[in-house]
């Protein structure tokens, strides 16, 4: 972790694991529209002629634009819909505000924060987080001679490790609140953790080309997302206590480091009895 050049974990620790609020710059624009009962019709644009290249001649390519004018109010809605959300269960918690509450706060009707979140706990948990395919990226990418435990713990600790920085600190108390308060999201959050098991696990089985039954692939991958959870954990437990800073970043990349040490030499000579 000390080398002048990034590692490939580190360049991804940018990543926020799971407890992230939904970025509206993070919304998928090729996914299908769904109409915006709150807001009137984008104007139509007016349609542009097409190129005539003549004979033998290359016709123009077409300049990229940015979004549409829909996409943009698009976005600008689900942007209002997960700060309001975010204010009310910070408030309130997460168990405590119905779906009317946050259209209210937003300025949007009911059906409106359904079309973008289909179930209420896509408000604090995308349905595919960033990190998934983050970290199948790190394990694909690693070089010759390095474990699946290295690469897949490498990220895991860099990544987590960051949430104790100064900037992620405050998002991170608040979710951190908002989850514990909420059997309902801990228990989603568990569903996405199993998921992303089961997704590491199946990259190290088409790697490895293990046969079906094969129990190291799996031990593998839960080994890593339990440090995952682990240092997850952990960070929240300090955020909590107000700690942050340079301090707590070191804290956990030396807890996360140690952890990573028993994955990649194994349990054997951990808490032998005397």
């Amino acid at each position: 972790m000390a080398d002048a050049t990034p590692s490939g974990a580190e360049a991804e620790a940018r990543v926020v694991p799971l407890a992230a609020r939904p970025a509206a710059e993070d919304v998928d624009l090729l996914a299908p529209e769904v109409d915006d009962p709150a807001a009137p019709d984008a104007p139509a644009s007016v349609a542009q002629p097409a190129d005539d290249p003549g004979p033998g001649r290359r016709p123009r390519r077409r300049e990229r634009r940015g979004p549409s004018l829909r996409e943009q109010r698009r976005l600008r809605t689900r942007e209002a819909i997960v700060d309001a959300a975010a204010e009310l269960f910070v408030e309130r918690g997460f168990d405590h505000v119905s779906v009317m509450e946050i259209a209210q706060r937003a300025g949007v009707v009911e059906k409106t924060v359904f079309n973008h979140f289909p179930v209420k706990e896509g408000l604090v948990f995308e349905a595919d987080p960033p990190i998934r395919a983050a970290l199948l990226d790190a394990v694909r990418r690693r070089p010759a001679g390095e474990s699946v435990a290295a690469a897949a713990g490498g990220f895991v600790v860099a990544a987590v490790s960051q949430l104790g920085s100064p900037a992620a600190a405050e998002g991170m108390t608040e979710m951190a609140r908002v989850i514990r308060g909420s059997r309902t999201l801990q228990a989603r959050e568990r569903e996405i953790l199993g998921t992303l098991t089961d997704t590491l696990a199946e990259q190290i089985t088409l790697e490895t080309r293990a046969a079906a039954g094969e129990l190291e692939p799996w031990l593998a991958a839960n080994a890593v997302m339990g440090l995952y959870s682990s240092l997850l954990e952990l960070a929240r437990d300090r955020v909590l206590a107000g700690a942050s800073g340079p301090e707590l970043v070191a804290m956990l990349r030396t807890r996360g480091q140690r952890g990573l040490a028993l994955l990649q030499f194994g349990l054997a000579g951990y808490a032998k009895r005397r």
